[in-house]
């Protein structure tokens, strides 16, 4: 199709706390990636860098602070911050610029190095900034809108606290195969039961944990890859970032209202089964047509919410289709065959590469022992702060 591009690199720091700069992370994540392409540094001609608050400004932007780590070489540069979907925004400013003409090489890298605990909006008073309002206003953390989804999915689709413990089992089970990993032991459904409640009903282990970490991919024109000697490689064919629609009548927070008007009728779908949509539209495939997905999980019981987002199954039924065991390694269509956040902990600019990595690596059958067998075509979901899509799809 013309709107692919190729992945020719992929490239990770491993996931953990390891009390150094970002920059580091992410410049050895860029030198992996470039050096799984075959590619040198001075033939990237574009860098862009996934941004984060604490990475960002003041003295650091991320496009530029990866280029000038690298040894300033001329190529352009392009920062963008989207939350935790800076990294797919990052992946579709890129194959914009390749799309367009205007490079044949760019490097995406998204690195951090997080603050222990749960992530706290930035200091000051910032009224017009909703991460802000929802801390100062309803007092609510990160874990304590994860704990009221999970018990809107009991109230409505009558999934149990175990449901959510078994996602967890599943994710670390596939984590102790990926040596990127920060976690690498199995856990038990009795071990996520019997850790510290954070918000009712989940527990410690329900939850992701924050972390420092890089990821990096080098993509390219189908043509440059062609010259390059790579006939086949995995290709980028769609990169949903959308927003969601108004009225929304159900809320994502930070967003504490919404602009509906009574003479607008809701939409058909949520805001994440929107975003997914958008990609499979764009991917001229389906659900049907995926080998495996990689989601957010945030917290267990979102994963849950993502398999119905996806389309993998009807409103209602991921907890069934986890209990089946078709999003296990092994199964029908594995979800985080990487871990998930699970096993990485967020590193926020990051993890959105990170999933295109798992899926590269994946569709090019070098995932080693968690191998997905016959996988042909993958899909990332995940959703940014302040309404940030973010969805690709990859294909072999």
């Amino acid at each position: 199709m013309s709107g692919d591009i190729a992945v020719l690199g992929a490239g990770m720091h491993p996931w953990g706390k390891w009390g150094r700069s970002f920059v580091e992370y992410g410049t050895i994540a860029a030198r992996a990636a470039l050096t799984d392409a075959g590619l040198d540094w001075k033939q990237v001609q574009s860098v862009v860098g996934a941004d984060t608050v604490r990475g960002g400004y003041p003295g650091h932007v991320a496009g530029a602070t990866f280029a000038k780590a690298l040894g300033w070489q001329g190529a352009r540069v392009t920062s963008v911050y989207a939350a935790c979907a800076s990294g797919a925004q990052a992946i579709g400013a890129a194959r914009a610029q390749i799309l367009a003409g205007l490079a044949d090489v760019v490097l995406v890298v998204g690195a951090d190095a997080a603050p222990k605990g749960f992530f706290a909006p930035a200091g000051g008073e910032r009224p017009d900034d909703p991460d802000w309002l929802r801390f100062r206003v309803l007092g609510a953390t990160n874990p304590a809108y994860f704990g009221l989804y999970a018990r809107r999915r009991m109230a409505l689709h009558g999934d149990t606290v175990d449901d959510f413990a078994q996602v967890k089992v599943k994710n670390a089970a596939a984590g102790t195969l990926n040596p990127n990993a920060r976690y690498r032991r199995t856990v038990s459904a009795e071990e996520v039961a019997a850790s510290a409640v954070v918000a009712d009903p989940l527990r410690l282990l329900d939850i992701c944990a924050t972390s420092d970490g890089a990821a990096a991919l080098v993509l390219t024109s189908m043509d440059f890859a062609r010259r390059h000697g790579t006939t086949d490689p995995v290709r980028i064919r769609a990169v949903s970032t959308v927003t969601p629609t108004f009225p929304r009548s159900v809320l994502d927070l930070p967003d504490i209202a919404t602009d509906s008007a009574a003479s607008v009728e809701p939409a058909p779908h949520s805001f994440r089964a929107s975003i997914a949509r958008a990609a499979y539209e764009e991917a001229g495939i389906g659900p049907e047509d995926v080998s495996l997905a990689e989601v957010y999980d945030l917290s267990t019981a979102l994963e849950l919410e993502w398999y119905e987002d996806l389309g993998l199954c009807g409103a209602g039924e991921g907890a069934k289709l986890l209990r089946d065991g078709t999003t296990a390694l092994g199964g029908r269509i594995p979800v985080n065959p990487s871990g998930g956040l699970a096993s990485f902990g967020e590193a926020v600019p990051a993890q959105a590469i990170a999933q295109v990595c798992e899926l590269t690596w994946q569709l090019r059958g070098a995932a080693g022992d968690r191998q997905v067998s016959g996988a042909r075509a993958g899909i990332t979901a995940n959703q940014g702060l302040f309404g940030h899509g973010s969805s690709v799809v990859a294909v072999r």
